[in-house]
């Protein structure tokens, strides 16, 4: 029987999927107990195109980590993201039920769900399903930065609020992919808003950051401005793009310039010296002769290919944020494979144009091993702190505290926005 304790978190990703499985202990403390990582197979771009390929992935990788851990998983929280999402900003009003005969009202938390009814009454598309709806602020009769309206007098509650969607087919293909490995699925989030949860410092949130997600597939982007996302985009090159440019100018199999890319890959020029820009070995193909490359050959490559991510991440930024762009003062945080990159943290400090740009690493959350402290692990360790309050709803801890996500029902969703306001504010 699997333990009430255990939550897991699935990030499906176009070329690895990665597992992380938390616990929580007596003293409300949780620990990531099991970590495991499995190559991909059914996806392209961070979609599943083949239900029974990533099925079989995804069970070996959750098989890996409960091996590890000694625990048995029943269910798992389960990331998001790429091109399939979609977000948008919103707003809604309503006057404060008066319940003084004329004179101002205490705003309740039927007040508070009407107001957000409002804001995310809006027509989506026959093939979009709402998973997030997150505040960013809360307005009492002009006065905004509210963070709990509970009980301000007023005559009018506006709210902001940011809606994310997902192709509704995109979801369900997850549901079916999940129910025929055996799982349960806890919820849908967002990866990159699990990023923030799990490699993001309170100030970063309140000053403005902006979170790139380096994916094999995709890129994805998370802007956050006065503690809440404004802006959600997906740029659709990724990895594999830097790899394939390394096969194709070097002319040797995508599998060795893969190998080679993870072992000596930089993406700065500056960062060569005459002591580091050593002879790589090329692989013979088609029965001809190894080669050697200098490292610096295979820079070059690969800061071309990532000037153009960087560069296109920065233009969605600017074309999704308008002006808001130049006034965030927090950091931009680096995660997914690239993060680990030599020469990345300079290079997208050149494109931006600022200094403030670091790696997420997720905190230490004990365990045995720490192999999840390092940006590949962000979002699957993201997923298990944002879902901590599932333990509360199997143990009957504490009352009506309903699991996270989207995708799983209304409960989950009343859930998340309670998540959301505690940290977002």
């Amino acid at each position: 029987m699997a333990d009430d304790r255990i939550i897991v978190g699935l990030d499906i990703g176009t070329s690895v999927i990665r597992v992380a499985i938390g616990e929580v202990d007596d003293d409300n403390n949780l620990h990531i107990v099991a970590t495991s990582a499995q190559k991909s197979a059914g996806l392209r771009n961070g979609v599943i195109v083949n239900i029974e390929d990533a099925k079989d992935a995804i069970k070996q990788a959750i098989e890996a980590a409960e091996t590890k851990g000694g625990v048995l998983v029943n269910s798992v929280i389960v990331s998001i993201g790429g091109s399939q999402i979609e977000s948008q900003n919103s707003r809604g009003v309503v006057p404060i039920r008066n319940n003084s005969k004329g004179g101002s009202s205490a705003v309740t938390r039927e007040d508070i769900e009407k107001v957000i009814d409002i804001a995310t009454a809006i027509n989506y598309p026959a093939d979009r399903e709402k998973i997030h709806v997150i505040p960013q602020d809360y307005i009492v009769d002009g006065v905004a930065h509210i963070p709990d309206p509970i009980n301000c007098l007023g005559y009018k509650l506006e709210a902001k609020v940011h809606i994310v969607t997902a192709s509704k087919t995109i979801i369900q293909n997850i549901k079916t992919c999940m129910s025929r490995a055996g799982y349960g699925l806890d919820g849908v989030m967002l990866k990159t808003l699990a990023e923030t949860q799990a490699v993001t410092h309170e100030d970063e949130l309140e000053l403005g950051s902006i979170i790139i997600d380096f994916g094999a597939g995709t890129t994805d982007v998370l802007v956050l401005y006065e503690g809440a996302p404004i802006s959600t985009c997906s740029i659709p090159v990724g990895g594999n793009l830097v790899t394939n440019d390394i096969a194709v100018v070097s002319g040797i199999p995508f599998a060795a310039a893969e190998k080679i890319k993870l072992e000596y890959g930089c993406c700065h020029p500056g960062m060569i010296t005459k002591d580091n820009d050593v002879d790589i070995c090329l692989p013979g193909v088609g029965g001809q002769p190894p080669g050697l490359v200098k490292k610096s050959e295979i820079t070059e490559i690969i800061t071309a290919r990532m000037t153009q991510i960087l560069t296109m991440a920065k233009q969605a930024i600017i074309k999704n944020t308008s002006e808001i762009i130049k006034d965030l003062s927090g950091n931009i945080i680096l995660t997914g494979g690239a993060a680990k990159m030599e020469g990345i943290v300079p290079l997208t400090g050149e494109i931006f144009h600022t200094r403030a740009v670091r790696v997420g690493i997720p905190e230490s959350l004990g365990g045995l091993e720490e192999e999840y402290r390092n940006p590949d692990y962000a979002t699957a360790v993201g997923l298990v702190v944002a879902n901590k309050g599932l333990v509360s709803v199997r143990t009957g801890r504490k009352k009506q505290r309903k699991s996270i996500g989207g995708g799983s029902g209304d409960e989950n969703k009343e859930s998340f926005l309670k998540k959301l306001r505690k940290l977002f504010f």
